[in-house]
């Protein structure tokens, strides 16, 4: 690693290349005018940005591509995105994302071996990336660079022959993806498809791993030169997603040395991206848990492990084949897809199950004279709101992609082999523990009437303030391995993913059921107000599957007994378990066995995913109070890490508000 080229970095002085072009500001008014088609429109922009591109080969570095356009200006104007969102479904921002591309092939045929195939479009978009190639060539041969003039002579045009050739590659495709405007372009199964590149230098004495782990050191950084500018609801979200180790398509493990490197880059490195996510199961061995709790000690909030015992079943309960469902990855944050054919939505919409609480609470708890006719009435609202979620999702419509439809096999503008649509359910124990505060009180202990809980609640317990205690320090949490609020989860997930069940999306695809919130955990807490489990207005959920804020937690084993009783293969959409641990857990190797232990214990139960942030509460607050004292701080925020300082309050106060263990 050149610790020079990372200060550069991290210190943005490679900002001063930057520069924006608002004449073009209004592009999509020219393309208007000129009646030019989407595609058109998406390969002039194209064309026209990697023209403007300047090439800059930062000092020592030997992965070499820079953003120095630092703004993409829209292709549609407003009156024409008013007029498509009048006809159609528009998901996020209308551009292509949450995809895994088939990095695989480009990178060992070359992008040249798709030339023929592609159509007029794609043919213009290669021609200019590969110009812009050429002069990023003539720029390392200007500065007297002769292996990367040799390299860029080879790559991305042609198949990459040794492992330095094919980081190369990755990374000008990759970075072509950003610059044609797709965002949330994860990097997935990187072990699997670079590991042959690295053999083949190492057996052959190429390189020695010392040059090999430089190199790859070199392609992480090179991952965080332009991350800024792919931003989403926050800094860090931005999706750049790794996925290590697990089985292929064999059944055989993929985990190698470069998995081992690559957490050690990671480690090194102390940078947001790339994001790591480590494919696990039952027989995986300990020793892999330990190295990835060596790297959530390092405090970047990753690896985040997902269970392939668990979600290749899942998947192909969902119809997915075999050898698709374990080729699996992950998207931006969590959600399963498949590499190159997968042209899944997996975050398509959200269901709140504290919302449904909240309609049944004034709708019909008055009227039910049991629990069990209440609970009725719950699933009957879950299954409702799934159909008006359904409902409103028809001709779903994304700007064309010229070069991603390049990079998928069988390409992308009409979908590809899945078109599956993902809905996350969020706040699942502030539910569940509502439904268990209500059979409690309610109907068992018949200390509440209907009239009361609907009073306090209204009022953010301002009236019949006396029930807030029972409510919220008085009933069953789940996260205490307590089945009275368990096994409201378990009928929550279950009804969920029933709901779902038979339903056909505007794409021929069905709709998957997941446990993951991602900013919804704020957003959604914001429109209800008071939960009858005690919560009060204007506490969030807490984030994706994990207990709520405020509940007094036994401990973090009790919280993985609880979280494994329902069975997540019904939904695989994916929303991963979220704890916070103490930073001063990690001050012992003993400390890094029980936490690889405690991982392991969760997957061996049947847990879909999990991931954990090392966090230390009073270095947060000092770094609300100090931020220039703590620029490289991270934290995980939903399913992504990001560095403390750079999160808005909201974001940074959840974190800090999080329930912190110890094992």
């Amino acid at each position: 690693m050149s610790k020079i080229l990372l200060q550069y970095i991290i210190s943005k002085q490679h900002h001063k290349y930057r520069r924006v072009f608002p004449e073009y500001d209004n592009l999509c008014e020219e393309y208007a005018s000129l009646g030019l088609s989407p595609k058109e429109r998406m390969t002039r922009r194209f064309e026209l940005f990697c023209s403007l591109e300047k090439p800059v080969l930062l000092g020592d570095e030997k992965i070499c591509f820079l953003r120095t356009v630092e703004k993409l200006p829209d292709c549609l104007t407003e009156a024409e995105w008013k007029d498509i969102k009048s006809k159609h479904f528009i998901h996020e921002l209308g551009y292509m994302s949450n995809l895994s591309p088939d990095y695989e092939s480009a990178v060992r045929d070359g992008l040249m071996s798709k030339y023929d195939d592609a159509d007029e479009y794609g043919k213009r978009t290669l021609d200019a990336i590969f110009s812009l190639t050429d002069r990023y060539r003539q720029e390392a041969e200007r500065q007297g660079k002769t292996e990367l003039v040799r390299i860029l002579s080879r790559v991305p045009k042609y198949g990459a022959e040794t492992f330095y050739e094919a980081l190369q590659s990755f990374r000008i495709i990759h970075y072509s993806l950003w610059l044609e405007g797709n965002y949330h372009n994860t990097v997935g199964r990187f072990d699997k498809y670079m590991y042959p590149y690295l053999k083949a230098d190492l057996d052959s004495g190429r390189l020695t791993q010392d040059e090999a782990q430089e190199l790859l050191e070199d392609f992480f950084i090179s991952f965080n030169k332009d991350s800024d500018l792919y931003t989403g609801v926050q800094q860090g979200d931005n999706g750049q997603s790794m996925v290590l180790g697990g089985i292929d398509s064999d059944g055989r493990s993929v985990f190698n040395i470069l998995s081992e490197m690559c957490l050690k880059a990671s480690r090194n490195l102390m940078l947001i991206d790339p994001k790591i996510n480590l494919r696990v199961d039952k027989d995986t061995p300990i020793e892999i848990f330990k190295l990835g709790s060596q790297l959530t000690k390092a405090g970047l909030g990753f690896p985040q492990y997902s269970n392939d015992d668990v979600v290749i079943e899942g998947l192909m309960k969902l119809g997915y084949e075999e050898r698709d469902a374990r080729d699996y990855v992950v998207a931006a944050c969590w959600e399963f897809i498949i590499p190159g054919v997968g042209a899944d939505v997996a975050n398509i919409g959200a269901l709140s199950f504290p919302k449904i609480i909240d309609i049944s609470l004034h709708k019909h708890l008055a009227s039910c004279d049991t629990f069990e006719s209440f609970l009725v009435k719950v699933k009957e609202e879950l299954k409702a709101e799934c159909d008006r979620i359904c409902s409103n999702i028809k001709d779903l419509w994304f700007v064309p992609s010229p070069f991603m439809n390049i990079m998928m096999r069988g390409g992308i503008y009409e979908g590809n082999k899945y078109n599956n649509f993902g809905i996350h359910g969020t706040g699942i124990a502030t539910a569940a523990d509502s439904l268990a505060a209500i059979e409690k009180h309610m109907y068992h202990d018949r200390n509440i009437s209907a009239e009361k809980l609907i009073t306090a609640v209204d009022s953010d317990f301002e009236k019949e303030n006396d029930i807030l205690p029972l409510l919220r320090y008085g009933s069953p949490k789940m996260g205490n391995n307590d089945d009275a609020a368990d096994s409201k989860a378990i009928e929550l997930l279950n009804c969920f993913s029933d709901s779902l069940k038979g339903k056909v999306n505007c794409r021929g695809g069905i709709y998957r059921a997941g446990t993951g919130s991602a900013m919804y955990y704020l957003w959604h807490a914001s429109e209800i107000g008071v939960s009858p489990d005690g919560r009060r207005r204007g506490e969030p959920f807490g984030a994706n599957f994990s207990p709520s804020l405020f509940v007094k937690i036994k401990g973090p084993i009790s919280v993985i007994k609880s979280f494994t009783k329902p069975d997540l293969r019904k939904t695989i959409n994916g929303g991963p378990l979220t704890l916070e641990f103490s930073n001063s857990m990690f001050s012992s190797d003993e400390s890094i066995e029980k936490i690889a232990s405690f991982v392991k214990a969760y997957i061996t139960m049947g847990g879909h995913q999990i991931q954990l942030n090392a966090v230390n509460s009073e270095l947060l607050r000092d770094a609300q109070l100090h931020p220039e004292r703590h620029g490289q701080l991270v934290v995980r925020v939903w399913g992504w890490s990001a560095y403390f300082v750079e999160l808005d309050r909201e974001y940074q106060d959840h974190v800090i508000s999080r329930n912190q263990y110890t094992v």
